[in-house]
């Protein structure tokens, strides 16, 4: 089956659930409820439609027995609305992307604030020792250093080599 198909029957199943559970489905089990996605298998049998649901966890758990329990209902309209030869089962699945991205939201700004103390606390640091703590040959020169030294160990570097 083509994948565009597949696409757009998914997409037209998403808008025939949000609609049915806006409008038709007057469950009071039924909670604040927002369809985020809808996918379809390529042989556009099976239908899996992905919601959050704005509230407690008992809220999630009523919302989901309603939606089971209004599964017929909102697959007759599908297979109305859709024109598919076989209207596909519908599997209502919660998604948990929202709360995941809210979780990282959380962590997000607790790191901003642990940056911004560490910023307050280093505002009047001063760097130990020197400003600059690198030492570059050509300063080394100006001073009068030997640097036999370093020659020397290279020397025995190269010794030790052969």
């Amino acid at each position: 089956m083509d994948a565009a198909r597949a696409r757009k029957v998914a997409d037209r199943i998403q808008q025939v659930v949000a609609e049915m559970l806006e409008r038709r489905i007057k469950d009071p089990r039924l909670g604040f409820v927002t369809v985020t996605d809808t996918r379809i298998t390529p042989d556009l049998r099976d239908a899996t439609v992905y919601y959050t649901v704005f509230g407690s966890e008992a809220e999630r758990a009523d919302t989901a027995a309603a939606l089971e329990s209004a599964k017929g209902i909102i697959r007759s309209e599908v297979g109305r609305q859709t024109g598919v030869r076989h209207t596909p089962t519908l599997t209502f699945s919660h998604d948990p992307l929202p709360d995941s991205a809210r979780h990282l939201d959380e962590l997000l700004a607790e790191a901003r604030a642990r940056d911004e103390e560490i910023a307050k606390k280093a505002e009047g640091a001063v760097h130990a020792g020197e400003a600059d703590p690198y030492r570059r040959p050509d300063e080394d020169l100006e001073d009068g250093d030997d640097l036999g030294g370093a020659e020397e160990s290279s020397e025995r570097a190269r010794r030790s080599a052969l």
